[in-house]
């Protein structure tokens, strides 16, 4: 047993505040993209792209859209939550050094996508299962990952140029970090936290 591999697991952060803006060597990020890419998916379909995103003025943009979405949030909160919500940093975008936007494309491998037809998210989840070995393969890199999604698809879209009927899944801001958290930010802040492991076990039935 190699327990690298789970101190990668557990070691993993959604991570906010720590990126250092460091360049990340071509290798490296080419690693990281290969891992995500590796990642099994429903009937083979493969059904994500990766748009590496290093452009200022679109970072800026984006950045200046998840402000205004952070606002949206905040105004639906009571003043105890509001607090504790004003406390949290919800993203790196300016900090890290690029971003990795991964999108959904339903119609890869349509209209026949062996093993969908019953359960039409599989592409979706098979998509979810890239982002965790992206996210996996740049934590054992030493690598920080944060997952933005305060944002509106219709926009990220609009910016990125990205095809009718493909969807942005995950905004990733990736980078080295000073460090990683012992703690995730959401359980530090007191916001929530983490169920134990015998709560969401279940045996036979429910």
């Amino acid at each position: 047993m190699d327990n690298r591999f789970y101190d990668v697991i557990h070691r993993r952060r959604d991570v906010r505040g720590q990126f250092t803006g460091a360049p990340i060597p071509d290798r490296v990020l080419h690693r990281v993209l290969s891992a995500a890419h590796a990642a099994p998916s429903v009937g083979l379909s493969q059904p994500w792209d990766f748009i590496v995103v290093r452009d200022d003025a679109v970072r800026a943009a984006f950045h200046e859209h998840v402000t205004a979405e952070r606002e949206t949030f905040a105004a639906t909160l009571d003043a105890a939550a509001a607090e504790r919500f004003a406390r949290i940093k919800i993203e790196g975008v300016l900090e890290s050094t690029l971003s990795i936007v991964v999108t959904y494309d339903p119609g890869r491998g349509a209209p026949a996508v062996l093993g969908r037809h019953a359960i039409a998210d599989t592409g979706l989840y098979s998509v979810c299962l890239a982002i965790q070995n992206l996210w996996l393969a740049a934590t054992a890199e030493g690598l920080g990952v944060g997952w933005v999604s305060f944002y509106r698809e219709p926009f990220v879209a609009g910016l990125l140029g990205v095809p009718a009927g493909i969807r942005p899944v995950a905004w990733l801001c990736v980078g080295p970090v000073t460090h990683l958290e012992a703690a995730p930010d959401l359980e530090r802040h007191g916001w929530r936290h983490r169920r134990p492991l015998r709560k969401a076990v279940h045996h036979d039935r429910w």
